[in-house]
């Protein structure tokens, strides 16, 4: 089996692979203050529940944006699984062409979507992972990883929002029956909703545009991106195990010795 690890800024994700099949997942919010311990205690714990027997990981693959927290992260799997693990970064060998400017600042969660748009529909893709922030990566037909954008994620939006108003309430984020807000939470609501789908959409066109690329599919991955990819023919597909399979993929890479 293979433990494939996605550190975010919000949640570290945890996805076991049997073969090619996902058959466990658990999610903790990211806290750098975590001991090596209690990271142990925790991923034992939740494999327990999982029925899976520690000694029946092989192996152990990270995509992490959290400097911070990788040597207690590490440090626990060393400890606890007797594996050494595997780090992606900018200089891994993923199958794709990395020419974007300053390749060292590009996260690993970045890479890990790309390899896998291309490496699973060989053609050119937009991954739209909604995150703490939301990124938009353009690979090409020929594995060319070069363009981004960058938004704030929603729920830096809606926090950003009711942090600086004296009044206004944290609210669900889910999209209202109508964008006429009737009254403080639902005009929230479908500010924030149709507003962010607004974005999202107006960015995918602009990319296509300026890419000539009318054609390219795109991706949506993310913990909140089922909620606006239900809500606009601008994506084409919500996959929230995105970023374990490009890990997966870029293992099995590994492992083959490319």
């Amino acid at each position: 089996m293979l433990l494939t690890v996605d550190v975010g800024n919000t949640n570290i994700s945890f996805g076991i692979f049997d073969e090619d099949e996902i058959v466990g997942r658990y999610r903790l919010i990211t806290k750098t203050e975590r001991t090596s311990d209690e990271f142990g205690f925790l991923m034992m714990s939740f494999m327990q529940q999982q029925n899976i027997d520690k000694n029946e990981i092989e192996d152990v693959i990270i995509s992490s944006v959290v400097p911070k927290i990788m040597y207690p992260l590490t440090s626990a799997i060393i400890k606890y699984f007797d594996i050494w693990p595997k780090i992606i970064d900018s200089t891994t060998d993923c199958g794709i062409k990395l020419t974007t400017q300053e390749k060292t600042t590009v996260g690993a969660d970045r890479i890990v979507n790309t390899a896998y748009a291309y490496h699973t529909f060989k053609q050119s893709t937009i991954i739209v992972d909604f995150g703490t922030a939301t990124t938009f990566d353009y690979v090409s037909d020929e594995g060319e990883f070069k363009y981004v954008v960058i938004l704030p994620g929603i729920q830096v939006a809606l926090d950003a929002l009711t942090s600086k108003t004296a009044k206004l309430p944290e609210v669900e984020i889910k999209k209202p029956e109508s964008i006429l807000g009737m009254n403080t939470i639902h005009g929230m609501q479908a500010g924030l909703v149709y507003g962010y789908i607004g974005s999202v959409e107006k960015i995918i066109a602009q990319m296509k545009k300026e890419l000539n690329d009318s054609h390219c599919k795109v991706i949506a991955t993310g913990g909140l991106g089922k909620v606006i990819a239900n809500e606009t023919d601008a994506i084409d597909e919500y996959d929230p195990d995105v970023a374990y399979k490009g890990m997966k993929i870029i293992y099995d890479r590994w492992k083959e010795g490319k």
